[in-house]
């Protein structure tokens, strides 16, 4: 643990650990209806998500907390926003009401992948980092949900102005879906080869 939050305290890090206290202030504000601050918020959460990488490597700023915490904050945010966006989507009509479940499928496959890198970490891994279909399947879907928060029937802060229609809605979530499904596979083998050889290893 001494180990591990050896340098805790970097400028890559503090923006990680305020996109993770973002994350109730975005469920709160959305939730009560104030959509544009809201947006200001996860706008901020995704900008401070893209400059700690980019900091950490430029002034070699690396750090394994830092590697840890980062995609717990991911994971946080996108449960959150799936979450949100499942309990809106429910109460709308239609085509809407009807696909609101495949933002289960973005909520199961992270507490999946919350539930693997626990394990990982109890007998002594470090997770996965992140590989590129990870990466894609995360720009889309902050991508996709901006352009809900922004465009999205009944949620929308401009939907007064344009609304996205229900198909295309849909083409690009279920599109995000499939993106974050194909993450998850890409993610398995590599874990479980991990976790297969620390097992191994201690029964010899």
């Amino acid at each position: 643990m001494k180990e591990l939050l050896k340098g805790w305290n970097t400028i890559p890090n503090w923006l990680t650990y305020l996109r993770i206290v973002l994350v109730p202030v975005f469920a709160v504000l959305f939730y009560k209806g104030y959509i544009a601050a809201a947006l200001i918020v996860l706008a901020v959460s995704g900008l401070s998500d893209f400059f700690d990488g980019k900091i950490a490597r430029r002034f070699n700023m690396v750090s394994d907390l830092g590697k840890l915490i980062d995609p717990v904050a991911d994971k946080l945010t996108e449960i959150t926003i799936a979450v949100l966006f499942f309990l809106k989507f429910r109460q709308g009509e239609g085509l809407i009401k009807t696909f609101s479940w495949i933002f289960l499928i973005f909520i199961v496959k992270e507490l999946l992948m919350v539930i693997f890198g626990g394990f990982m970490l109890a007998i002594g891994l470090r997770p996965s980092a992140a590989e590129i279909w990870g990466k894609a399947a995360t720009m889309v879907f902050y991508l996709v949900m901006i352009a809900i928060v922004m465009f999205g029937p009944g949620v929308g802060l401009l939907a007064k102005f344009w609304t996205i229609p229900d198909l295309p809605l849909l083409i690009m979530v279920v599109v995000s879906a499939v993106l974050t499904v194909v993450a998850f596979i890409g993610y398995l083998p590599s874990s479980a080869k991990q976790i297969l050889g620390k097992l191994k290893s201690k029964k010899q």
